[in-house]
C-alpha cells in the first residue's frame, strides 16, 4: 500500500487545515487507518486512527474535540480535519496504515512521506 498525504501548509493559531491521504489498491478498505505527527525534537506520536469500516475512530487527549479522521472507502482515501489549530500542533503529519492489530497507537505497517503543518501564534 503506497500513501502519498497533502494538505500541510502554514495557518494561523484557531485555523483549520484539512489533510487528506490517497491510498490506491484493491485492499484500502481493509486496513485500519491513521495519522502520526513529529515536531522538532519530540518523539513520533499517534494523533488518530480510525476502523477499516469507518465506524470507530480513536484520538489523541490533546486533539479530542479539534480534529476529525474520516475515510472515504470508494476513494482509498483517508482525512484528517483539524480546527481550533494550536502552535503546539506544528509537526510534520504522517499517513500510516495496517491491516492488523489490537492498539490503534501501533505498530503500523505502512507509512506515506510527512507533510509540514506549521501554526503560528
Amino acid at each position: 500500500v503506497q500513501l502519498q498525504a497533502s494538505g500541510g501548509g502554514l495557518v494561523q493559531a484557531g485555523g483549520s487545515l484539512r489533510l487528506s491521504c490517497a491510498a490506491p489498491g484493491r485492499t484500502f478498505s481493509s486496513h485500519v487507518m491513521g495519522w502520526f505527527r513529529q515536531a522538532p525534537g519530540k518523539e513520533r506520536e499517534a494523533v488518530a486512527a480510525i476502523s477499516s469500516s469507518g465506524d470507530v475512530p480513536a484520538y489523541e487527549d490533546s486533539v479530542k474535540g479539534r480534529f476529525t479522521i474520516s475515510r472515504d472507502n470508494a476513494k482509498d482515501s483517508v482525512y484528517l480535519q483539524m480546527n481550533s489549530l494550536k502552535p503546539e500542533d506544528t509537526a510534520v503529519y504522517y499517513c500510516v496504515g495496517r491491516l492488523r492489530g489490537t492498539d490503534w497507537r501501533g505498530p503500523y505497517d505502512y507509512w506515506g512521506q510527512g507533510t509540514q503543518v506549521t501554526v503560528s501564534s
